[in-house]
């Protein structure tokens, strides 16, 4: 009996203490859709919180579709990067992709899609999301 309540008392021990953990994301230039999906469904499932203490650009911003908004915070230096997505075509050349583009999009809060609007849309050219615009949306870290 006292085994098991010990037990019990550790597992929600260990509970309280990986919900309670926190992931600082900086400098991250983005990457694959698909690794970023994976990653961010993973730290979803995990109770993690996120802080966003610097650059989070292209595949990174996909954080924000997948985390509860309530565990997303940003400080002073939080910059999210957005634009189209692309591939390799037969050639090695960078092309866009519709498809992955449309998954970006899919993902992002109606919040952050009307900023892109208002900011050009999905398109080659990176777009910033940061400063007093970002902390509307999103809760400064305390």
């Amino acid at each position: 009996m006292k085994v098991g309540a010990l037990l019990g008392a550790l597992l929600m021990l260990l509970g309280i203490t990986s919900a309670s953990a926190t992931i600082r994301i900086h400098d991250d230039p983005g990457g694959r859709i698909d690794r970023y999906l994976q990653r961010f469904a993973k730290l979803r499932h995990s109770g993690e919180r996120i802080i966003v203490d610097g650059t989070c650009n292209s595949a990174c911003t996909l954080l924000l579709g997948t985390i509860p908004r309530g565990r997303i915070c940003v400080t002073e230096r939080a910059s999210l990067g957005f634009h189209a997505a692309w591939v390799f075509d037969g050639q090695g050349r960078q092309v866009e992709s519709p498809a992955w583009t449309g998954v970006l999009w899919r993902n992002y809060p109606p919040s952050v899609r009307d900023w892109i609007n208002r900011n050009g849309g999905l398109t080659p050219r990176m777009i910033f999301l940061r400063g007093n615009e970002l902390m509307s949306m999103y809760p400064l870290c305390t």
